[in-house]
């Protein structure tokens, strides 16, 4: 990940088990992970990654204000309880937040609700709606507004196509997965 600049402090929400460190720490990247599922965390101390067992939706009291450079939140946001306060909690840990997800105003995913009249199954996240547990499907440009509304500056924005491709333009219809790079407002 070359968002990610060598010899950065990382806090990887969500890590599974911890392939994302892996790719850090070869990079140079100083990583820690928090991961809620006990196979996850098991995993990750089996690849000899630091990692703490718990619920980001709790808030990451374990970690002091600016602990790292930036924390990590790939794949994540739809499952959250509360979205808008675990990126409040990112933001006051790192200097940096980097943010991913699948994005549901992709032209495909319109055009099956347009032509089929239902959710696009497995399209997102690999399962029907009614099996995704509290689901939030934000677009990009939801999540531009949701940053807008609470003082957060939006520093870069990566739109991913299916094929692996970078979505130049049109985000909002265009990417099929958005990353941002998003950081508090100065002042």
């Amino acid at each position: 990940m070359e968002l990610v600049p060598p010899h950065s402090s990382v806090l990887d929400l969500g890590c599974g088990d911890g392939d994302l460190l892996v790719l850090l720490a070869e990079r140079g990247v100083r990583g820690r992970g928090v991961e809620l599922s006990e196979e996850g965390v098991r995993e990750c101390v089996r690849r000899g990654l630091s990692v703490l067992q718990g619920d980001i939706n709790e808030g990451l009291a374990d970690y002091p204000d600016g602990s790292f450079d930036y924390v990590i939140l790939s794949q994540t946001l739809p499952y959250l309880d509360a979205p808008r306060f675990v990126l409040q909690e990112m933001l006051r840990v790192g200097r940096r937040a980097i943010v991913t997800f699948a994005n549901p105003g992709h032209w495909r995913c319109r055009l099956w609700m347009l032509l089929a009249g239902r959710s696009p199954e497995g399209l997102l996240v690999g399962q029907p709606w009614y099996a995704s547990p509290r689901l939030h499907l934000p677009t990009p440009n939801d999540f531009r507004a949701l940053c807008a509304s609470d003082g957060i500056e939006v520093v870069s924005t990566v739109g991913l196509s299916p094929g692996g491709g970078r979505a130049r333009v049109w985000l909002n219809l265009m990417a099929w997965t958005v990353l941002y790079v998003v950081q508090r407002k100065a002042g």
